[in-house]
């Protein structure tokens, strides 16, 4: 539990001492929905972070000491309702709402990836519901984690926090909550509702979740932390991070799923790929080019 500890210093390093405060919104259209990206900032993230990236991949990948890293979150307007893919830092997301003319009282759902406090921190404004009329949807293995209180005395002081800010929002989003058991990959069984898909992705934290939109013949998976630095884990998938909780098992479940997306040739967002932070993916060697919208 150590690691965990080390994690969340490390978070809380990134945004506070790494961050450009930002505002970037971009539309897309995904079959007949409409998809936001809705981004908090755009940063840099050091190459100490990195794990298994060997000398001469820094030097080819991270030459100058940082890889390009941001943190978003995305709305999908859907006929029907308008939900949320996590909810980034709450710095700007009301805001960017605003621009998009999504009033958050339209907010249906929202779907969190995992518990980390840059995915959730803007589900709460002054300690209260930022979405009054919306279920959050978040997976068993996650929730559990996360409001344990044993796991949160193993993890010691400087996690504390994060265990907390996961408390307050199961508090005040109380019988809104939505807790589900994600697909596996490939083994599509159960909706949260049509056109959106859960899928496990398990090791960057014990629950993590991706969502498979789909609309008209169309695909898009938002992957949440499932890559942090792109510049180099494309390339590279068998690099890790230290915010990876499992990080053997971030890897493994990276390179099954980047195989999976190329194949099938689906698209992607990222809550970490620099705006306009959703895009395509295809094969290159023993690694991946990722082509952005434009």
């Amino acid at each position: 539990m150590k690691k965990l500890a080390f994690l969340f210093i490390l978070l809380a390093a990134f945004t506070i001492h790494c961050s450009k405060d930002s505002s970037v919104v971009k539309t897309f259209d995904i079959g007949e929905y409409k998809l936001y990206l809705l981004s908090d900032l755009i940063s840099k993230g050091d190459k100490n972070l990195l794990i298994d990236a060997s000398d001469e991949m820094i030097q080819k990948y991270v030459p100058d000491g940082a890889y390009p890293t941001a943190i978003n979150c995305f709305a999908v307007r859907m006929p029907d309702k308008v939900i949320l893919i996590d909810t980034g830092l709450g710095t700007n997301l009301l805001t960017n709402l605003e621009k998009v003319k999504i009033d958050p009282k339209e907010v249906t759902a929202v779907l969190i990836t995992h518990m980390h406090f840059d995915h959730i921190s803007g589900l709460l404004k002054d300690g209260e519901v930022a979405f009054p009329n919306a279920d959050i949807y978040i997976s068993h293995p996650e929730h559990k984690f996360w409001t344990s209180e044993k796991e949160m005395k193993k993890a010691g002081e400087a996690m504390r926090g994060g265990f907390q800010l996961a408390a307050n929002v199961v508090k005040a989003y109380g019988p809104k909550l939505r807790l589900f058991t994600p697909n596996e990959l490939g083994a599509i069984k159960d909706s949260l509702f049509e056109g959106i898909t859960p899928i496990a992705a398990y090791g960057h934290t014990p629950g993590h979740t991706m969502y498979m939109i789909e609309s008209k013949n169309e695909k898009l998976i938002f992957w949440g932390d499932l890559v942090h630095a792109m510049s180099i884990q494309m390339p590279n998938p068998e690099v890790a991070l230290k915010y990876d909780i499992d990080y053997k098992q971030a890897v493994a479940v990276r390179i099954k799923v980047l195989k999976y997306i190329s194949d099938n040739k689906i698209s992607v967002a990222g809550i970490h790929i620099v705006p306009p932070g959703a895009g395509n993916i295809e094969a290159s060697g023993t690694g991946y080019i990722f082509t952005p919208f434009k």
